[in-house]
């Protein structure tokens, strides 16, 4: 571990699972303290397709893994579908640290459907988490930033923002991601337009997502068996690339999490950043539209 982030505190929403909990146990292995946080201590339901079910992993489980690597965690409880709980999650994290250097926007929410069958209230919950609660999150973050003199903003992307390769695959027609991805895509334009805005306050701000795809315990039942997934960690490395560089060295990126460390030939270590990692190159079935180094 080098200490990298040693001093600052990070934020990452989502963090009782998958993504965000790598991504969290990752920076704090750098030396941050991190802010976990997801909807309740409990595990949390999961409501798809009107089906209901509980999700493993607690942001209590995810505060316990980085201080048994010896990083510095604590946990806050917030729906960020709650107007109310939303808006007060950045005052709690500085209440308790005195700042706020990174935040991670990777909290989501995903409920496939056709675009003829999908229900209003499935659109309308799409919307929210991903444009919405960044939009929310990032403007309560910034004057924290700015007074700083510096700070990271990173939005967990897609690649289905990108536009599906032709000829199209039977996945594209029929998996019912539009609503998701166009979000995802919103999310990609809302991070290189906000990179603009604030890269005079050395606030830098950039997208990472999946070169492929993650299997998570809440995206699992959404990704076919045959669809090609990726480890976690390259992820995980990739957002941690965007958490210590000056914004006039790196912002406004939509970076991939197998492309971006293969072209940069960055290493990729281990959650708790003690092991470096084979690279592993991107997969040839990968959407021709990604640019390795980052759009």
């Amino acid at each position: 571990m080098s200490g990298l982030l040693r001093g600052r505190t990070a934020l990452v929403t989502g963090s009782s699972r998958g993504i965000g909990r790598a991504v969290a146990q990752r920076l704090a292995a750098e030396g941050a303290t991190v802010a976990v946080t997801a909807r309740s201590l409990e595990p949390s339901l999961s409501t798809r397709a009107g089906q209901t079910s509980a999700l493993p992993g607690t942001i209590g489980e995810t505060v316990e893994l980085i201080e048994a690597a010896g990083g510095k965690a604590f946990g806050i409880a917030a729906d960020l579908e709650d107007a109310e709980q939303r808006a007060s999650l950045i005052g709690q994290v500085v209440e308790r640290t005195g700042r706020i250097d990174i935040l991670v926007n990777n909290a989501g929410f995903a409920d496939y459907s056709v675009i003829e069958t999908m229900p209003m209230e499935t659109f309308d919950r799409t919307v929210e988490h991903y444009l919405r609660t960044p939009f929310v999150l990032t403007q309560a973050a910034t004057p924290h930033m700015r007074r700083q003199g510096a700070g990271w903003i990173v939005n967990i992307g897609s690649v289905t923002g990108l536009a599906p390769a032709r000829p199209y695959r039977e996945y594209n027609k029929s998996s019912g991601d539009v609503i998701y991805a166009s979000m995802k895509a919103a999310l990609h334009r809302f991070t290189q337009g906000v990179a603009a805005e604030l890269v005079d306050a050395n606030i830098a701000v950039n997208v990472v997502g999946p070169s492929s795809a993650v299997r998570t315990p809440g995206a699992a039942s959404l990704i076919p068996d045959t669809f090609p997934t990726e480890p976690v960690e390259y992820l995980a490395e990739t957002v941690l690339a965007m958490c210590h560089r000056p914004a006039a060295e790196r912002t406004g990126l939509v970076a991939f999490s197998l492309h971006y460390p293969w072209s940069q030939q960055l290493p990729v270590h281990t959650l708790d950043g003690g092991q470096v990692l084979p690279p592993l190159e991107p997969p040839s079935t990968a959407n021709p539209n990604i640019l390795p180094a980052g759009i």
